[in-house]
């Protein structure tokens, strides 16, 4: 049965979450087959992924990536991808791959892409 995979990336600059993007992929197959999948495109999708607002306070100042971990921690990050997971009508509880990228740099695995 084919499920609805998003790669999520966070863009981060001098330690402030600015902004998120995400790319969706429709894939069946087991967990572990689709986060291999995501994986392999991780370094591949930053460019082409669709741009999503990262959150601020009521001044416009955005999130620290520190602030963004601490949620991370307690299982909480995925209350600010409700947007991401409405523009791709994704299920309750979809597979995701995150991944930071800091002031430019994608900081994921090298994997390799798969079909």
């Amino acid at each position: 049965m084919n499920e609805i995979i998003l790669n999520i990336y966070l863009i981060i600059n001098n330690n402030f979450v600015v902004e998120f993007r995400a790319a969706a992929y429709e894939k069946e197959g087991g967990d572990d087959y689709k986060i291999k999948f995501l994986k392999g495109r991780a370094a591949k999708d930053i460019d082409s992924a669709y741009r999503f607002d990262a959150p601020s306070d009521k001044n416009g100042k955005f999130m620290k990536y520190k602030s963004f971990a601490r949620l991370e921690q307690r299982g909480k990050q995925f209350q600010l991808f409700e947007e991401i997971f409405s523009k791709f009508k994704v299920p309750e509880h979809p597979l995701i791959c995150v991944t930071p990228v800091v002031d430019g740099k994608a900081l994921a695995e090298d994997a390799e892409e798969i079909d």
